[in-house]
């Protein structure tokens, strides 16, 4: 049995068509309500409406990526309970509309950072980038967060204070931009003023507490996702580090580990994202995927490309710093254990090829660049499949 092809698509507004993605081979739809505040019960009603659109393409609703968890949430601070309960509410709703997995993330504040989102690479294509410098850069003089200088080593504070020296204003405005205000699926855009004011609601919930508070999370919502036949799949924090002073805590194989022994139910699961794990240079994602891979509800597959001083960029699908020959045989060996596909989607494709001339399209989410992806993956699924005897 093969893996499930899926494609991310924003919605009736997404300037890739559902049309174009029958064309590139998904069969089904990774999509959320962005309509929706943070926190509001997704309604019946706006879940069929969204699911009607989707199978009038002749397509399937897979994934829903995602109901956002709101901050009062993950700081247990608030309505906190109220939104929990509207939370419950929604799972529920999605199971009785058919959708049978839920990605979400907890990552407090910001969902996931890039400092460039038109980064140049060797063939002329343009990729997303995370620059470490830049981001210091941010941190100690744009943002100016307080004792920042103190989480970054002196190589990298140097080259940061080169770099604000040398910014324009351009430069700078693009920077913030680009960190706090709101890339494709993320849940919320600030101001430098907001993103102060907001990093100052998580002062004391250190990486501890923020992960008490998910693993209270869970036990409320676990048992609601089991009983309405969702599968909750937890995407790890991107980049996998502390940024800005806020903890993280789905970053090694160690922390979803915990989370899974918190709540040991089938539904408590993961989204396994190879390009948010594999910006850790010391994690084999191989190794990783053969330890998590029976509580996997869920695949992001992409590669990045490493840097030295903790920056990265968004590679080709088989390119990278990581094998991802390696990675596909312990998806696709798990897969052969299954009775039921795994949904995988192709992530952040490079913009390139027609796409560069077009206006419009959302950063990492172009249609060639993950039409290429999607290709690779499959073509690469396929030969493993073959080489072990099987057939799809």
């Amino acid at each position: 049995m093969q893996l499930a092809q899926t494609w991310r698509w924003f919605g009736p507004h997404d300037p890739v068509s559902l049309q174009d993605i029958r064309q590139a081979g998904a069969t089904g739809i990774v999509s959320a309500l962005h309509h929706l505040p943070n926190g509001a019960v997704w309604e019946k009603a706006e879940i069929l409406k969204r699911k009607a659109i989707i199978e009038a393409a002749a397509l399937r609703w897979s994934v829903i990526e995602s109901i956002p968890v709101q901050e009062d949430i993950k700081r247990r601070a608030g309505h906190f309970r109220q939104y929990i309960d509207n939370y419950k509410a929604s799972l529920r709703h999605a199971g009785a509309c058919g959708i049978p997995t839920v990605c979400y993330n907890f990552m407090p504040i910001l969902d996931w950072t890039r400092t460039d989102l038109a980064y140049f690479v060797a063939d002329g294509a343009e990729a997303l980038r995370f620059d470490m410098t830049e981001v210091a850069a941010f941190d100690i003089f744009i943002l100016e967060r307080k004792n920042a200088a103190a989480d970054y080593p002196a190589e990298t504070l140097a080259r940061a204070e080169n770099w604000f020296r040398r910014a324009d204003e351009t430069s700078k405005t693009r920077l913030t931009r680009n960190i706090i205000a709101g890339l494709p699926g993320a849940e919320e855009s600030y101001t430098v003023a907001d993103f102060r004011q907001a990093l100052a609601t998580y002062d004391g919930i250190t990486a501890e507490v923020l992960r008490a508070n998910l693993i209270e999370f869970l036990r409320e919502i676990g048992p609601v996702a089991e009983e309405s036949g969702v599968k909750l799949a937890i995407h790890p924090d991107d980049p996998p580090f502390s940024i800005f002073g806020l903890p993280r805590v789905v970053s090694t194989a160690a922390d979803v580990e915990t989370l899974f022994a918190a709540c040991d139910l089938p539904a408590n699961g993961l989204c396994f994202c190879t390009g948010s794990f594999g910006a850790r240079a010391d994690q084999d994602l191989g190794a990783m995927f053969r330890q998590l891979g029976h509580r996997t509800h869920f695949l992001h597959l992409r590669q990045v490309q490493l840097e030295a001083d903790g920056s990265f960029y968004e590679a080709n699908h088989l390119e990278g710093s990581h094998d991802v020959y390696a990675i596909m045989q312990e998806i696709v060996a798990e897969q052969q254990r299954r009775t039921t596909p795994i949904p995988m989607r192709p992530d952040h494709g490079h913009r390139m090829l027609d796409d560069l001339r077009k206006a419009g399209s959302n950063p990492g989410y172009t249609a060639i660049g993950r039409l290429r992806g999607l290709a690779e993956l499959r073509g690469l699924e396929l030969g493993i499949v073959r080489g072990m005897g099987s057939r799809w």
